[in-house]
């Protein structure tokens, strides 16, 4: 290195150093120098524009402080609109329309309809003028005056609302609700409202007034499955719009608030009640005088009797929201929005279920506490021939069959038990039904005992909560029950449960949640031979034209094996004893193979029925809503009774497939006669009986069987046939012994487990 560098290479880097201190120094000092002087100039020629005293607070100080929040809100301002203005990044979004779609049942008979199909056919022109002022009065008053946000009316909302301490009336105008129509959704929240606002003038500047309500009036959702004013005029009255008169434009102009509840197919009081306020707003905003709607007021509009026409609208919203998730798989070049679709319901079966649910719930909810249910009934391959979504669409569209998350119970037990036997066990093991705890969680049975020692086939029977908690334990092994609990939750996502399944102590009994249509189509890998399948409700999709578009067949999920079929046949085997002599007894099928597994929660909130034969698989839930609890309801009550009348119906007119594991059913017997039910020593015999309310007789129960025997006896002597005993012998057909239950401490009443 001595010999590279110069002998004075210190006093060099010394140098060198000393001169870029210094043109650093100087640099600063110059810039800083040049800068003072640059702002004294500013300052200088500032103070030519000086304003003091009271000029500078009047004037100045305002108008700065504005500049400044205006540029701060215009910034904001930007920031919202964003997420509004990217909804309106299709250059077609004025043609782009949702899809319309027709369905069929699995026969191709047309069940109902889905969607927009835009129809423009009509010009505003041919619009009946009451229609258009009816609407604008009860609508958007200063529809043609503001720029897409009427500002004295959303104040007003709000003063209303204020006062009122709830929502009583809407600030939205005719274009912010066209904005929602055609680009946002219906949650109630204060993003949508602020990417309404901002749709809403952006409408403003690419369309007319007459435009926008032109689209208003052709995309609006009327109730019964309708769009448009059009399309409502013609399922409400059978005729054009352009038909339409005074006392009907009234009731249309009404549906925009909230077509289903005032819809007049469900609610006709409701309706008329609505369109006279319609009627009212007319006169209020000056459009009509009072003696022009008094003709409406006397004669309001009746419309056409649509109560026989019982559309399966549960079904039918969850297969458009299944069309929707499939189409968006087509190409992207694809741009049909019209279809034809083949499901696989069978509306006979569809029937049976909506009728079986009602009368269960109309006879015996009050009595349990009861006030909703849901059933999905489904062929093997996951075609959906049945779905009741709840007791009623016209008063909540909440499909319980889809979207409610509840707990199993002991209906979750079945994927317990299969992964003991995939993992070593057999329906012949022995394990002991004692006490267990988990930390400080210690499951306790049905009645708070125990069996000893039992089979693992026993234990599914009886449905004991001790064993399936035990088989977690022994199925981690040394990594502990945790490890075991994955290994469930393993199987159950091989057999298509897709819940969340939150790990807890308590999962081998049913503490998480699952779906209804998820449940019983997972059940449908039993009887699969271990395959699970994908439950579906579309088979067939064409075009407007005709053409084949999809097939569930050909280019649907192909079955996957879940399990071997030797353990989906022993499965089968243990879970016909369910059936067959445990807690299910009321769901056994008449010479047709059945298994399943009944499931009650904690405080009665949840029961359930899933079970399946060798040609269809369903599962019942019974509950409330609000999670409040029954009376005491278990799964091998209303539910068990509800499976086995749907599925008696499913089952008509097929050929009764075996079942592996099974075999081909056998036939139950019949219920002998009253004569029959008390043996030689004069004890009754105890019989298997339909689900009744709990076990009291109530006094209005009491009070109805002596009204009916006194109109027996009114009849007879009315009939004046003097060979009829004043008293007749109730008819067997009535069967009170089985609709009420034995009282408490009744001999003949059975203890249940589930």
């Amino acid at each position: 290195m001595r010999q590279i560098l110069p002998p004075d290479w210190k006093t060099r880097l010394q140098r060198f150093l000393l001169d870029l201190d210094a043109r650093i120094d100087s640099t600063l000092f110059s810039s800083g120098k040049g800068a003072r002087e640059l702002f004294e100039r500013y300052s200088t020629f500032m103070d030519r524009f000086y304003v003091g005293r009271w000029r500078r607070w009047v004037f100045i100080e305002p108008l700065s402080e504005a500049a400044t929040i205006g540029l701060a809100g215009l910034i904001l301002m930007l920031a919202l609109a964003i997420p509004a203005f990217r909804e309106t990044a299709d250059e077609d979004w004025l043609k782009k329309s949702d899809l319309a779609v027709t369905f069929l049942d699995r026969y191709g008979n047309p069940i109902g309809s889905r969607g927009i199909k835009h129809n423009d056919s009509i010009p505003l022109e041919d619009f009946p003028d009451n229609l258009i002022k009816a609407t604008l009065a009860t609508e958007d008053r200063r529809f043609y005056d503001h720029f897409g946000i009427d500002v004295p009316g959303l104040i007003r909302a709000l003063v209303t609302n204020a006062q009122a301490g709830g929502v009583r009336q809407g600030g939205s105008s005719i274009t912010q609700q066209l904005a929602k129509n055609l680009f946002l959704s219906n949650e109630r929240t204060i993003e949508r409202k602020v990417n309404e606002a901002f749709l809403a003038i952006w409408l403003e500047t690419r369309l007319t007034k007459n435009e926008i309500l032109k689209l208003y009036l052709d995309r609006a959702y009327m109730g019964g499955g309708t769009f448009g004013v059009d399309g409502a005029a013609h399922f409400y009255f059978n005729k054009s719009v352009r038909d339409v008169n005074l006392a009907e434009a009234a009731m249309l102009a009404g549906l925009f608030k909230a077509p289903t509840k005032y819809a007049p197919h469900i609610n006709l009081p409701a309706a008329r009640a609505r369109a006279n306020v319609v009627l009212d707003n007319l006169v209020d905003a000056g459009f009509m005088t009072e003696g022009q709607v008094f003709g409406a007021r006397r004669n309001p509009a009746t419309a056409v009797d649509r109560r026989d026409e019982n559309s399966p609208n549960y079904y039918l919203d969850y297969a458009f929201d299944e069309m929707r998730k499939l189409v968006d798989t087509f190409p992207k070049s694809y741009n049909e929005r019209v279809f034809v679709v083949r499901t696989a319901i069978d509306m006979n079966v569809q029937h049976a279920a909506e009728q079986t649910i009602e009368n269960e719930l109309r006879q015996f909810g009050r009595d349990y506490h009861a006030t909703q249910a849901a059933t999905v009934v489904a062929d093997l391959d996951g075609g959906i021939r049945a779905m009741v979504g709840g007791r009623d669409y016209g008063a909540s569209q909440f499909n319980r069959a889809t979207e409610a998350y509840r707990q199993p119970g002991s209906s979750f037990k079945p994927y317990v038990y299969t992964t003991a036997l995939l993992n070593g066990f057999k329906p012949s093991s022995v394990m002991v039904d004692g006490p267990v705890c988990i930390g400080n969680w210690c499951p306790q049975n049905y009645g708070h005992s125990y069996s000893g020692p039992v089979t693992l086939t026993q234990a599914i029977t009886h449905s004991i909560n001790v064993i399936p908690v035990k088989l977690s334990i022994a199925l981690g092994g040394k990594a502990g029950p945790k490890a075991g609990r994955a290994k469930i939750v393993a199987v159950a996502r091989r057999f298509g449960i897709k819940a969340p399944l939150p790990d807890t102590p308590s999962l081998p009994i049913g503490a998480d949640e699952v779906t209804v249509i998820e449940h019983a189509v997972a059940y449908a890998t039993f009887p699969n031979k271990g395959k699970a399948v994908t439950p579906h409700a579309v088979l067939e999709v064409r075009t407007g034209a005709g053409d084949l578009v999809w097939r569930y067949d050909r280019d649907g999920p192909k079955p996957t094996q879940a399990i071997p079929a030797s353990v989906a046949a022993d499965m089968a085997g243990m879970m016909s004893h369910v059936v067959s002599e445990g807690t299910a007894r009321r769901a056994a099928l008449d010479g047709i193979p059945t298994a399943g597994k009944t499931g009650t929660t904690n405080a009665y909130r949840d029961a359930w029925f899933v079970g399946y034969t060798g040609n269809f698989t369903c599962a019942v839930w019974f509950g409330n809503d609000d999670y409040s609890p029954t009376n005491r309801m278990t799964g091998g009550s209303l539910p068990a009774q509800t499976w086995h009348d749907i599925m008696v119906a499913a089952h008509q007119g097929v050929e009764i497939k075996e079942l592996a594991g099974v075999g081909m059913g056998t036939k139950l017997p019949r219920a002998p006669d009253a004569a029959a039910t008390v043996a030689a020593n004069s004890e009754p015999k105890i019989l298997e009986t339909k689900p009744g309310p709990p076990p009291v007789l109530t006094k209005r129960g009491a009070d109805v069987l002596v009204q009916v025997e006194k109109m027996l006896d009114d009849a007879a002597k009315t009939a004046g046939d003097t060979t009829v005993d004043p008293k007749p012998a109730r008819s067997t057909s009535l069967a009170f012994p089985e609709d009420f239950a034995a009282a408490p401490g009744d001999p003949t009443a059975v203890s249940r487990k589930n």
